[in-house]
């Protein structure tokens, strides 16, 4: 009886005692399941295909086309635009002379403040909710996740969850771009261009929604986001006490896809070799148009950057975690600087369009609070820390080097601009939200691409209309105003002083859902943002703060 008894009590403490380190068992078990069920091969190669010899090569003298979006990079994180990280010890060489020899956009805005609609839009041209790609898929079991990391902390701003919603909702894994939308890439593919898709797609992998049924020749794909293992002696990591976090290395694996091959590792340093690959696309086919769609998972955690990168800036006064930042935007730079060279050695340079920009702006969850510098909030916030991003441009056949644009340039554009470039037929069945911003930037035409501009995710939404900017929640005390031509780091709220003009704000936003769809599966989570802190920093009674939906 007391040997029973013994033993009950000893099951009962392992039981309370896993129950209290659920987060921890499950960061622990999670890499070993996955790696079960998502086995990575030692080995993997592309294939990219080849184009003609130069002897086979047939008249056009349409451009090539690189499109590189950057992940979370925020506005100060580009040295051109605000100083560069790390208070400005930290430059970027090689992306300030994209704009240096193109053109500097000096308000460019994401589509959203989070990565999977931003890059619908871009990929189509539309508002993400005109075809109900409104929320980013989670991952599985996201949402008990973040009901156990809710219970635990101790903060007074608490997560809201609908488990009933999610528990009805589809695989939101898996979720993707519903065939019946028109990419870029179909569009220029339609036209006889070679298309490739490297890194980064969060735009769903089933259904028809894969980059390979979504109009792109050939495809590496990232299945995993570590940039090298983390037990791997060329790395430097870095992390948080954030749950968070913790759960993004967890679920990580250093792992592609080439066409939907079978996972396999990556051959080096994530960025570096995303740059190598680009490079081989660009050599295979220098002798007919190709469209090139280089989606870095630079500078999106987990924090990882090369030992030889953070070395060479040690010097600097840094904290840890800024220095490996800083060395991942070292990485990022560097891949820029090659893929211009490359551009430069295979004849491709004055007939080449490139343009850069970020899905969204920094993130909070990272830690670091400059990033996002001079402008407040963050990813996940419609604040400009949120939208307001890096944006650049170059084509020398067709763009003055040192051109500066002020006017609004938005994610929507790219797919005009990249489709005009091309000559490509663009469809006329479908509304798209974009302007081709060549003729603007080059002085072929005169006045401003967009008088009215429009975010919405769930109950956060939008507008920015001829300078004026309304941003407003479900909650009656969350509702914000500012003019950005006279404060555009929207320091003063000014929605009390200027009821007509919030009401003919509130109008514009009312008008434009109604000509939105209903999401494709529901809000599951309803977060609180501080706007001018990171996660790492508490929360006092006086902070402001913003709710997420997702």
């Amino acid at each position: 009886m007391k040997k029973t008894t013994a033993i009950i009590f000893f099951l009962l403490f392992i039981g309370i005692l896993g129950w209290q380190n659920r987060i921890n068992i499950t960061v622990w078990a999670i890499p070993k399941i996955l790696n079960i069920i998502r086995p990575v091969l030692s080995e993997g190669s592309s294939s990219w295909q080849q184009g003609p010899s130069l002897e086979n090569k047939t008249p056009d003298t349409r451009p090539n086309i690189i499109l590189i979006l950057a992940d979370d990079l925020g506005f100060n994180d580009v040295s051109l635009y605000n100083g560069g990280a790390g208070s400005g010890s930290l430059l970027t060489p090689n992306i300030d002379q994209i704009a240096k020899d193109g053109v500097m956009f000096k308000n460019g805005y994401a589509a959203n403040a989070m990565c999977a609609p931003s890059r619908a839009s871009i990929m189509t041209g539309r508002y993400s909710t005109r075809f109900g790609f409104e929320f980013t898929p989670l991952f599985p079991g996201a949402v008990q996740l973040m009901k156990w990391i809710d219970d635990i902390q101790d903060n007074e701003l608490k997560i809201e969850i609908e488990e009933k919603l999610y528990e009805d909702a589809k695989d939101l894994f898996s979720a993707g771009i519903p065939t019946e939308e028109i990419t870029i890439a179909e569009v220029l593919k339609d036209a006889g261009y070679y298309t490739a898709h490297i890194g980064k797609w969060h735009l769903g992998r089933v259904d028809g929604s894969h980059p390979n049924d979504q109009g792109f020749d050939d495809s590496l794909f990232m299945e995993g986001g570590l940039y090298l293992p983390e037990n791997d002696k060329r790395v430097v990591n870095a992390k948080t006490d954030h749950p968070v976090d913790n759960m993004i290395w967890a679920r990580s694996q250093f792992s592609a896809s080439f066409n939907k091959s079978p996972n396999f590792a990556p051959g080096g340093y994530l960025t570096d070799y995303y740059t190598d690959e680009a490079i081989q696309v660009i050599e295979k086919n220098k002798h007919r148009p190709f469209f090139l769609y280089l989606a870095h998972w630079a500078v999106h955690n987990p924090l990882q950057a090369l030992r030889s990168d953070v070395e060479a800036i040690s010097h600097h006064t840094m904290g840890h975690n800024l220095q490996v930042y800083s060395g991942m935007i070292t990485a990022l730079d560097r891949s820029i600087g090659r893929i211009v060279d490359a551009l430069e050695q295979n004849g491709l340079t004055d007939n080449t369009l490139i343009i850069i920009t970020s899905d969204n702006g920094g993130a909070s969850y990272i830690e670091l609070a400059d990033i996002n510098k001079p402008y407040r909030g963050w990813k996940l916030t419609h604040f400009e820390g949120g939208t307001h991003i890096p944006f650049m441009a170059k084509w020398p056949e067709q763009i003055q080097a040192g051109t500066k644009f002020i006017p609004a340039v938005h994610h929507n554009d790219i797919f005009q601009t990249i489709a005009a470039a091309g000559n490509a037929n663009v469809p006329t069945d479908r509304i798209l939200d974009g302007v081709n911003f060549l003729p603007f930037v080059n002085g072929s035409k005169d006045g401003i691409l967009h008088k009215t501009l429009f975010w919405r995710q769930g109950h956060q939404q939008t507008v920015l209309h001829e300078g004026w900017k309304l941003i407003r929640t479900s909650r009656a005390d969350q509702k914000w105003l500012f003019h950005l031509e006279k404060d555009p780091t929207e320091k003063n709220n000014i929605v009390a002083d200027y009821p007509e003009k919030v009401q003919l704000l509130e109008q514009l936003l009312n008008e434009h859902n109604l000509q939105q769809v209903e999401p494709l599966w529901p809000s599951v989570v309803n977060a609180p943002i501080l706007i001018d802190k990171h996660t790492g920093q508490e929360y006092e009674d006086n902070d402001e703060y913003i709710y997420w939906p997702n």
